[in-house]
């Protein structure tokens, strides 16, 4: 805070020589004449709000206090006789708007006093010297103010980016951004043109509605436009981001970090970007994965947007080359520009011609759907363009690229050039990546249907542990253990499982370190709420089936030793591991070999991706996570489907906790390794029933 008492004191100085030296006789006559006296309670309060000088002992001027103020603003003596000009904000014009005093100038010297009111009316409130927002958007400034009070919530429903956009706006004094004198700028037209190429991105262009600012006539409409775009603008950021549903309303065995959008955020970028529309659409997903999907949503629907176009059947299209002896074959069909759109062939679209570049699509279309790629538009080929199957092929691609926005922005570790694990669960395969390459890549097992589904989710591996001891999951002990220990009370015990009871109570069942043992000989540990990891098995022979959904939620790893050489050549790259250096490691001693950097890990539910190859791959929704989520992104006319997910989502079931006998603790029911019925009896996971003990002896030992 500055010291007022010496401001006013050396403003006073600089105002008496003023006066002093430049003031002459007639001009003090003119000014004495100017108007009437003032006598109104208007009057009196203009005059009130007048600086004038304190009468105090103040020193008689110097030369030094004339060279402080060479910058003061001086009144116009010979304006001040002319009539009085109008306050109207709107009357303003663009100059006299720059000619106003910046905030220096008012601090150093008064502004001319007022003119009189004609009458005793009171006077019009003055522009302020300080505003940024220029005169013809100041109507619209003043009903966006308006609109930010009590009827902020119409427009933003989330208190957060209501705080956000209110903060904005008064920064920028209410002032429209995506109009200037009631024409959209080139800010806004990119920002339109993102949000009605949503579909592109998998997302529905209906949930961003876009406003008409060539009818909005009045600052009214030009306010309720404005607020209406930054809605959109910020739903369609945080939904590119986060996804349009959030994956705790697709099932309770998904668990992936939160990345939403900070509202402030996103008004600053978008509106300081060079390219608006580029910065709105960067809150997609950056993946390989999701741009490769991208790529085939659009082949599929040839670019277009909506329902697959329907493509009449009719006589074959062929176009054949120029030769020495023949010109160019080019025949003409009006179903041509629809194909082109189809194809996504945008040059020409409305062109008839059957050319070069249409047959070269068809062949290439063709080809992804396993037809002869001829280039020739036959029947065959038109009812693969017209088949519903692509329709559903749409669908799960989108569906895909929801899931895609789950994952973190960075999928790998910097300090390990960009390494990680991602396992997709549907494709039963998992793939160690690193500089977005895969390293190394390997078959799995994964949990069966229904309460043992691999849940999905992203962790950090920590360690691997060489010659694991199994805990058996506590609901497995329940379910499994119990009612098998009922029938023998020794069969545990011949297995080589241990079992111990703890001073409160509680069972604990484990098997040691072996070949035998359920792990195998390697674990690979990623800390997670539900206590699933990566194991080796003893049973290979699963491994050969083409769908391997086989586990109480655990991933059983085909090569574990050649898994563990990828991941520490990796994380400690000058101890060269081998497969035969870690085999050499196997024993009946567990110990662990920790990472100096975690691993992050992936594990992905993705039923459409694109192969190494560049070929679209769907697969069978084993979960039913695509038939869950399809109808929820279908929805018309919900902008947020996150009521409608929670309300529609059937629930996903789960043990019960209450179930359980008071000694034994609910952690999970996940756990690796087959049912303990189906190692003991080779049957289903069911007790059962009673047998003669001489009978199960026989069936443990073959």
């Amino acid at each position: 805070m500055r010291d007022c008492s010496k401001s006013r004191a050396g403003y006073d100085r600089v105002l008496m020589a003023v006066a002093a030296t430049f003031l002459t006789v007639s001009a003090t006559a003119a000014l004495a004449q100017a108007g009437p006296a003032r006598s109104s309670a208007a009057d009196l309060a203009i005059d009130a709000a007048i600086p004038r000088p304190e009468p105090a002992n103040v020193p008689p001027p110097t030369a030094a206090d004339f060279k402080l103020d060479t910058t003061a603003t001086l009144p116009d003596v010979a304006k001040a006789t002319e009539e009085p000009k109008t306050t109207d904000k709107t009357a303003e014009t663009p100059t006299e708007k720059a000619a106003e005093p910046k905030p220096a100038d008012v601090v150093t010297a008064p502004a001319a006093a007022p003119p009189a009111a004609a009458t005793a009316a009171p006077a019009p409130e003055p522009v302020k010297a300080a505003s940024g927002v220029p005169a013809a958007d100041q109507p619209v400034a003043d009903k966006i103010r308006e609109l930010m009070g009590a009827k902020a919530s119409r427009h933003f429903d989330r208190k957060g980016e209501r705080a956000a956009v209110e903060k904005f706006y008064a920064a920028r004094e209410f002032a429209p951004l995506w109009t200037q004198g009631g024409t959209p700028t080139a800010r806004a037209k990119g920002v339109i043109a993102r949000l009605g190429d949503a579909a592109a991105e998998g997302l529905d262009a209906s949930d961003y509605p876009v406003p008409d600012f060539t009818a909005a006539a009045t600052p009214d409409a030009l306010a309720e436009a404005e607020l209406k775009l930054t809605a959109s603008m910020l739903d369609y950021a945080r939904q590119a981001q986060s996804s349009r549903m959030h994956w705790s309303q697709v099932a309770a065995d998904i668990l992936y970090p939160e990345h939403p959008t900070d509202p402030a955020e996103v008004l600053a970028n978008v509106t300081t970007a060079k390219d608006a529309s580029a910065a709105l659409e960067g809150y997609n997903p950056p993946h390989k994965l999701y741009k490769d999907l991208k790529a085939k949503l659009a082949e599929l629907r040839g670019q277009g947007e909506g329902p697959v176009m329907q493509i009449a059947e009719g006589v074959q299209l062929a176009f054949k080359a120029a030769t020495k002896k023949q010109p160019a074959v080019t025949p003409e069909d009006p179903r041509v520009p629809q194909l082109r759109a189809k194809l996504g062939i945008t040059e020409n679209p409305d062109d008839t011609k059957y050319d070069a570049k249409v047959a070269a699509a068809v062949r290439k279309f063709q080809a992804g759907v396993n037809l002869k790629p001829t280039g020739v538009l036959d029947d065959k080929t038109v009812k693969a363009i017209n088949s519903p199957k692509r329709d559903r092929q749409i669908d799960t691609v989108i569906v895909n690229m929801e899931r895609l926005r789950w994952l973190p922005r960075q999928l790998g570790a910097p300090a390990l050039n960009n390494a990680y694990v991602i396992l997709n669960v549907p494709d039963f395969t998992l793939k160690v990546m690193q500089n977005g390459a895969p390293v190394w890549t390997t078959r799995v097992v994964v949990g069966k249907p229904g309460n043992h589904a691999t849940p999905m989710l992203t962790e950090t591996m920590k360690f691997i542990t060489v010659n694991p001891t199994w805990n058996v999951p506590p609901s497995i002990i329940h379910n499994e253990y119990l009612p098998a220990l009922q029938q023998d009370p020794t069969v545990l015990q011949r297995m080589g499982l241990k079992l111990e009871r703890a001073r409160d109570g509680s069972i604990r069942i484990s098997q040691p370190p072996g070949e035998s043992n359920a792990l195998g000989r390697i674990r690979f540990n990623f800390p997670n709420k539900f206590l699933v990891y990566q194991h080796d098995t003893p049973d290979k022979h699963l491994f050969a089936k083409e769908e391997r959904a086989f586990s109480h939620g655990c991933m059983r790893v085909q090569n574990p030793d050649q898994y563990g050489a990828a991941l520490l050549n990796i994380v400690l790259p000058n101890d060269k591991y081998t497969p035969e250096k870690i085999r050499s490691m196997y024993g009946r001693s567990e110990m662990n070999i920790n990472f100096p950097t975690p691993v992050p890990v992936h594990i992905t539910y993705q039923t459409a991706f694109v192969d190494d190859a560049g070929k679209l791959q769907l697969r069978r929704d084993i979960y039913g996570r695509d038939a869950r989520m399809m109808p929820l992104l279908k929805n018309p006319g919900n902008r947020d489907l996150e009521n409608v997910v929670a309300h529609a989502n059937p629930s996903y079931a789960r043990p019960n906790s209450a179930s359980l006998p008071s000694n034994v603790a609910f952690n999970n029911d996940f756990s690796s390794g087959p049912s303990f019925f189906e190692r003991l009896f080779g049957g289903p996971a069911t007790p059962p029933a009673p047998v003669g003990r001489q009978q199960q002896r026989r069936v443990i030992t073959r």
